[in-house]
């Protein structure tokens, strides 16, 4: 597959430092030096809720007691044998056990990589629906659901294959488009149904110019026009930027749409504008926290510096100061 990136901004913000740090993601020995500096755990924290479900639901309540909710991610999605598919998705399963022992059901949601759960493996698409499946229908019985995260432009068919097929039966699961990509116009178009669930974000891997835009300005617009298409459609758009002009202008293409409060929402990283989830929050939007977690931290971590030069200089600074 190719290397993933956070968001199209990388590519346009960050043109050096992005596909450096993004390359290190994959490396065996980079990850090794990563894991072992001083200062990684701190910055590491910053972005990963825990290792482990103990850890994370203290989180989730925290969340709940600010009017905020969550959708939870195990990280982990490069997987090589049928087994780690497995494993993923009896960590998924285990989330759900302990969300329901707590109550917490109608609070967090759960996202998830379809390659964590075999779509790149050999007859990996029917692989990562078997496995998906009860993940679904698990989260159905407590009272929550499961978005579909994008990932790169050759396993969006699949993707979207396997949630038009789970919809059948959970017709609440979500999934992810893309605003970079040409199609996701279409797509948008397409899946802006009544009781659809669409989370929008800039772009997740690094795409060719062939397939997608590679202009940061190109992808706001293209963005801005999607969102419309949601907000004017029969579904339930989920808002996924940081950017505060995006979302001041989702807010008001919301408002012209004649849309309520609870009628979409906004989505957020972990540790990324932590006030803003709750300015939002305060104002009366629904605004979720995309948490991550898990002990395959490394590439998701790498990624979160690539988005910005800020985080690589944050995660610099610690390197140097502790010890």
């Amino acid at each position: 597959m190719p290397t993933p990136q956070v968001g199209a901004a990388v590519i346009v913000e960050v043109p050096v430092l992005a596909p450096v740090i993004l390359a290190a993601s994959r490396s065996d020995k980079m990850r090794r030096f990563v894991s072992a500096a001083p200062g990684t755990k701190q910055v590491v924290d910053r972005f990963i809720a825990g290792e482990t479900v103990d850890q994370v639901i203290p989180i989730v309540q925290d969340a709940a007691a600010k009017g905020l909710e969550v959708t939870l991610d195990v990280v982990g999605e490069d997987i090589t044998t049928v087994e780690q598919s497995y494993a993923a998705r009896d960590a998924y399963l285990e989330l759900v056990d302990r969300l329901k022992a707590l109550g917490l059901g109608t609070k967090a949601e759960m996202s998830v990589k379809l390659s964590m759960f075999g779509q790149a493996l050999e007859g990996g698409h029917e692989l990562a629906l078997a496995n998906v499946r009860p993940v679904v229908e698990a989260a159905a019985a407590i009272g929550t659901t499961v978005t579909l995260d994008a990932e790169d432009h050759t396993t969006l068919d699949s993707m979207f294959a396997i949630h038009e097929e789970l919809r059948k039966d959970f017709p609440q699961i979500g999934c992810v488009i893309q605003a970079y990509l040409f199609r996701t116009e279409d797509d948008a178009r397409r899946l802006a149904a009544a009781g659809s669930r669409v989370r929008i974000v800039k772009g997740a891997y690094k795409e060719p110019a062939s397939v997608a835009y590679q202009d940061k300005a190109e992808i706001d617009k293209a963005f801005v026009r999607i969102v419309k298409i949601l907000m004017q459609g029969e579904g339930y758009p989920m808002i996924g930027s940081h950017d505060p002009r995006l979302i001041a202008i989702s807010q008001e293409l919301a408002r012209q749409a004649g849309r309520k409060l609870d009628e979409y929402e906004f989505q957020m990283l972990y540790g990324i504008r932590s006030d803003e989830h709750v300015r939002l929050a305060a104002e009366g939007h629904r605004m979720r926290v995309y948490t991550a977690y898990g002990t395959d931290w490394y590439g998701y971590f790498m990624r979160r510096l690539a988005e910005k030069p800020a985080n690589l200089l944050f995660f610099a600074r610690s390197i140097l100061t502790t010890g």
